[in-house]
């Protein structure tokens, strides 16, 4: 976005980032971390730091693919700190309260409890092809750009993590 001066609008790219990619990004960030508030302090550190890197943009991807690689490697940043490896992994879901929740609903979403909690528990190599791959719904071509790696490696990620995912799963007793 360019202002009257001909310059970067940088305020108005931000905005549209948020808007954009806001959702995006912290559904990213929340499947990598598997907490809410950390995720959520990824992506301000991930939208602060592209304000500040908006003239370095080379132009050799999207905004989106940028912002994507960015909060990957904010979460593989974030992962490696002391603190982040002393936080208790699981949280316990919410007590459920409503009478008029269904049972349904109740095995719903602890079965998507249990699904995020193992691929938390994946390789990173691994559990960001899945993200990409099924939360996302970027192309294999999409997550080649975003991961910068060829395609073949992403075809073997993806099959080599779905694998390991299948494995955790059966293992919790979550599948047959």
């Amino acid at each position: 976005m360019i202002n009257d001066d001909g310059e970067l609008d940088k305020r108005a790219l931000l905005d549209s980032f948020i808007r954009d990619y806001g959702d995006d990004l912290k559904r990213i960030a929340y499947l990598y971390l598997n907490d809410l508030a950390e995720s959520e302090d990824v992506v301000q550190e991930v939208l602060i730091k592209s304000y500040h890197q908006l003239d370095q943009f080379r132009h050799d991807c999207t905004y989106k693919t940028w912002l994507i690689r960015m909060t990957i490697n904010q979460c593989k940043d974030f992962t490696k700190r002391w603190s982040f490896r002393n936080i208790f992994y699981r949280q316990e879901l919410d007590e459920v309260h409503d009478q008029n929740l269904t049972e349904n609903l109740y095995i719903e979403q602890e079965s998507s409890y249990e699904m995020s909690q193992q691929l938390a528990k994946l390789p990173a190599k691994y559990k960001e092809v899945l993200i990409l791959f099924y939360y996302e719904e970027l192309t294999m071509k999409e997550i080649s750009e975003v991961l910068q790696i060829n395609h073949n490696t992403v075809k073997s990620r993806l099959l080599r993590g779905k694998k390991a995912l299948k494995d955790k799963l059966e293992r919790s007793d979550w599948i047959g």
